[in-house]
């Protein structure tokens, strides 16, 4: 059975040295990659051998093995324990690498005894799980009351297409990924944002991070949430706390005053003679609870506004008022 001669395909001598292997490689990998030619059936052959060959001698222990074996360096240990088993062991060939055989032995059924499977042999791919990303996103007081939504872009490893994931294409190091199995990709994900985050929240996003390997499952995406400071509402967990202007006529006789909140205006009552920084309580008018639908409250702290540019006749009721509640 003849056998490759990986260093006639690689174009070096016997006893080339490591870097002359590698240059080799290089300048071969290069004239024969498939996106260099795009199509052509035969380079794209000639790319698998040449990744084939350097596979096996870049490394000190294959081509060991190598140039015993010839392109059955793998099963060397089981071929050594054959030689000691086996009566009908006879290898020949040049160098142990252009040819050899087994007299009288088939020598698939050897394979196939010894190794419990038939060439060729194909490294598998284990499922493994992809890994989690996080993913910062900020958003507005405002978006985190509703809910929003997000375009973010992810930097993701995915399967190599090349070798679908293992690193090597018969046996040699896959070129596309360098032996890795993944890929690099930048994916752009429309993500949402649900209603009551906060700052620090995590949420997380099933199969929506780097894409599992060999069958595996994909990772999970966590967008860790930061919101932004709000120029009038003050957040405290759940609660909202706003100052009211409150005019002061309406502070000593009574009256109604508008309260923002961020989901509109509304009405509150003031009762005759509030005290300035008297606090309001308005229940389930503050920021959602992430994951139900309750809600904190809204707390509405009095700011008494006293009047000015004064007429006469608005001072002379002051000076009343003082004359009949002195100091």
């Amino acid at each position: 059975m003849a056998g490759k001669d990986y260093y006639e395909i690689l174009g070096v001598r016997r006893d080339a040295t490591e870097q002359e292997i590698k240059q080799a490689y290089r300048r071969l990998a290069r004239k024969y990659h498939p996106d260099v030619n795009p199509g052509d059936k035969s380079a794209e052959a000639k790319f698998k051998e040449i990744n084939e060959a350097y596979e096996v001698l870049s490394d000190k222990e294959k081509r060991r093995k190598y140039d015993q074996y010839g392109d059955q360096w793998q099963y060397a240990d089981q071929f050594e324990q054959a030689k000691q088993q086996s009566p009908f062991w006879d290898f020949a060939g040049s160098g142990g690498t252009s040819s050899f055989h087994f007299s009288g032995v088939d020598l698939d059924s050897l394979f196939e005894e010894l190794l419990g499977h038939t060439r060729p042999y194909a490294r598998r791919v284990q499922p493994r799980r992809g890994r989690d990303i996080e993913a910062p996103v900020e958003v507005t007081l405002e978006e985190a009351y509703h809910g929003t939504k997000r375009t973010i872009s992810l930097q993701v490893e995915e399967p190599c297409p090349t070798c679908q994931g293992s690193g090597l294409i018969q046996n040699a190091l896959c070129a596309t990924c360098q032996g890795a199995g993944v890929v690099p990709r930048l994916k752009r994900l429309e993500v949402k944002i649900p209603p009551g985050v906060k700052t620090g929240s995590r949420v997380r996003l099933s199969g929506k991070g780097q894409p599992g390997y060999g069958g595996g499952a994909n990772g999970d995406l966590y967008l860790v949430v930061s919101v932004k400071p709000h120029p009038r509402f003050e957040r405290r967990g759940d609660d909202l706390y706003v100052e009211v202007p409150v005019p002061l006529t309406v502070a000593m006789l009574g009256g109604e005053v508008e309260v923002p909140t961020l989901n509109g205006r509304l009405v509150l009552k003031i009762p005759p003679e509030t005290q300035n920084g008297r606090t309001f309580r308005l229940a389930g008018q503050g920021m959602p609870h992430l994951g139900n639908s309750s809600r904190g409250d809204m707390l509405a702290k009095v700011n008494i506004v006293l009047p000015t540019k004064l007429t006469a006749e608005e001072k002379e009721l002051f000076k009343r008022l003082r004359e009949l509640r002195p100091a």
